[in-house]
Order: C-alpha cells, then structure tokens, then sequence
C-alpha cells in the first residue's frame, strides 16, 4: 500500500525518502466497492478523497434527473470543495463509478499533518492549483465548444471515460442527451 501511494502521490518523491515513507504510512487509504455513495446531497462534507485507483463520479439531481458533473480518476481529488471548506450542505453526490482504492482524509487529519510535515502542505498547495488551473480551463473550454467539439476534446483528453463509465453518464457530462451522442459518434466515425 505504502508504494502506491509513493507511486500515485505526486510531489512525495520531491521529498527525503525516510520522509515520504514516514508520510505514507500516515496516509489511510480505503477500498470501496462500485455503487458506494460517499456523499449526498445535503450532507456536509467532512471528508475528502484522492483517487489512487478508479473512478468517482460527481453528479447533481435536477428534475429527478442526474446531470453528471465530473469524473474523477487515478491522480486526482475528489472534494466538494464548498461543502468541505465551509462546512455546508453539498449541491452534490459523489459515486464510485468503479471498484476504487482512495485516499481518505478530513480536515483535523490534514492540519495535524501539515503541522508535522510542512513540505507537505506545498506539495498539496501545488497541486491544488494544478487542478484549480484545469479545471478553469476545461471549464472555458467546455463553455464555449460545440457539443462536438466537447465530445472530440473529451475523446483527446480523457479517451479512457469512454470505456469506464456508461455513455449516458458521459452524454450527461457532455451536456447532450444519449441519443446525441450517439449520433455525433457516428459522424465523427465517419470522417
């Protein structure tokens, strides 16, 4: 479990060996099955995770419908962000998409070891605004593409989705439904 972590956390190899080793081994990683619910919407949440293998996905209800929001895989965080700093009900469900392998982390946890280790708090700050930087730009993106274009950026970017997650739950992500998908699949096949 400790070479995962040293294998999947980024930034821990930037540190002494003894040191990162030391951190891992105070890092608790949890197995959850495909279909775990780890938030609900309207629940606070006091947890935060980091996907060392698998898949959660974020998704909110809107008219009895689940509108997917994101998806979460190997090297990334999983943290409704308002909810977990602010201590808020969530607007959002968190869902195993997959079998999943992640770190599992609350706030107390976090701040006790940034006191103990402060080089860890850099390399968590770093990677923060790596994916605070993404996700602004996947945003902009995504806000002025066509659905085509959001469908082929998707299919560049993160062509795994499309064998992970059912593609209705990539239609809802994309923000078209399945049937237009289906179609925009077709004729990009063909070109």
């Amino acid at each position: 479990m400790q070479n995962d972590l040293l294998k999947y956390l980024p930034g821990l190899d930037t540190l002494p060996e003894a040191e990162a080793r030391e951190i891992a081994a105070q890092i608790p990683v949890e197995s959850y099955q495909k279909g775990t619910l780890l938030l609900k919407a309207g629940e606070v949440s006091y947890i935060c995770y980091f996907v060392l293998k698998g898949c959660i996905r974020q998704y909110s209800m809107i008219d009895g419908e689940e509108k997917t929001i994101a998806f979460y895989t190997e090297q990334q965080a999983a943290i409704p962000f308002t909810s977990y700093t602010q201590q808020v009900p969530s607007a959002h469900y968190l869902v195993c998409a997959e079998d999943c392998l992640l770190v599992v982390g609350d706030m107390s946890q976090e701040q006790d070891m940034y006191a103990r280790y402060p080089k860890l708090l850099a390399i968590t700050r770093s990677m923060m605004e790596q994916d605070f930087g993404k996700t602004q730009e996947a945003f902009s993106r995504f806000i002025s593409s066509s659905p085509e274009e959001r469908y082929l950026n998707l299919m560049d970017t993160r062509p795994e989705l499309f064998l992970r997650v059912p593609q209705h739950q990539i239609a809802s992500y994309l923000g078209m439904a399945p049937e237009s998908l289906s179609r925009i699949r077709k004729r990009t096949i063909k070109k």
